[in-house]
């Protein structure tokens, strides 16, 4: 994948052959040289010709025009490559400063509104992909690039290959969950929608696998019809998914490996929105004297 369609200058095309030797995602390389170019933009001349004050001067400029702090932190780690690595120009940094970024809880459904949402899918198949996102704990990246394959009944696991954070995992399967598999095996056979060791979940073309388009248009669809007015996505459910093994009493170190987390702090975030136990826990008030 080209991360740009335009001509190429020399210094982008050296800054995309070290993006290529370090073997960067192809969004990864995209965003990179469209925080270069809007440094280029805004600069009005060739960014290799800039200093640490220009740096500077555009860090102020994305502040006062309101540039989200997600934003400006990606845009900086897109120069920072460019000028550290390609440039070898590293002070020319020494600037600029990543922001503190608004730390959110995620959304999370109760059991209830789970299994309203999955009986609300479109049909067998997005019940069955729900299932699997919520069930086992994936990311929605994942569930789609499962295959036949994948599916180990035998040691009840499903094999997820360059998952999150580009690294290979068994997700856990359950009874209930392999029974809905198979529902959905037996059905999309029936209909000639899958092929013999293909996509789990194909698309319209059986030789495709669902986009993720495809399963976002699903869920929201499915939220409206089961009249749950939280903000849903693909991502709510795997949220869900660990926050309720956590009112379970599961180890956070065993949802760590289950959701495939490099630091145990990310996977600890679940513990601000696992209310079950939040009310297990005694207030000091409570041993108060009555007034």
């Amino acid at each position: 994948m080209t991360p740009l369609n335009r001509d190429i200058t020399p210094l982008r095309q050296r800054m995309i052959d070290d993006m290529r030797m370090r073997k960067l995602a192809p969004k990864t390389q995209t965003a990179y040289i469209r925080a270069v170019r809007k440094f280029a933009g805004y600069l009005g001349r060739p960014p290799d010709t800039a200093a640490a004050e220009d740096l500077r001067s555009f860090q102020l400029y994305l502040a006062n025009h309101g540039v989200s702090s997600i934003t400006v932190n990606a845009t900086i780690t897109g120069l920072k490559f460019f000028f550290e690595v390609t440039l070898d120009r590293a002070d020319c940094m020494s600037k600029m400063q990543s922001v503190p970024v608004p730390r959110r809880l995620p959304v999370v459904l109760s059991r209830e509104e789970v299994a309203q949402l999955i009986a609300s899918a479109p049909n067998l198949k997005y019940q069955t992909v729900f299932s699997v996102v919520y069930g086992a704990g994936l990311c929605s990246h994942e569930v789609i690039s499962l295959k036949v394959g994948d599916v180990d009944s035998q040691r009840m696991v499903l094999r997820v290959e360059q998952g999150k954070g580009l690294q290979d995992r068994y997700a856990m399967l359950s009874p209930v969950l392999l029974e809905r598999l198979r529902a959905w095996w037996w059905a999309a056979h029936a209909q000639g929608k899958m092929l013999r060791g293909g996509w789990l979940f194909p698309g319209r073309d059986p030789s495709h696998p669902l986009s993720p388009r495809q399963i976002n248009r699903a869920i929201h669809f499915a939220a409206t019809a089961a009249g749950i007015s939280k903000r849903v996505s693909m991502h709510t459910l795997r949220h869900s998914f660990a926050t309720h093994l956590l009112e379970q009493k599961v180890d956070i170190r065993i949802i760590q490996v289950l959701l495939g987390h490099r630091r145990l702090e990310t996977t600890a975030l679940y513990a601000h929105v696992a209310t079950e136990i939040l009310r297990e826990v005694v207030s000091p008030i409570e041993g108060l004297r009555p007034m």
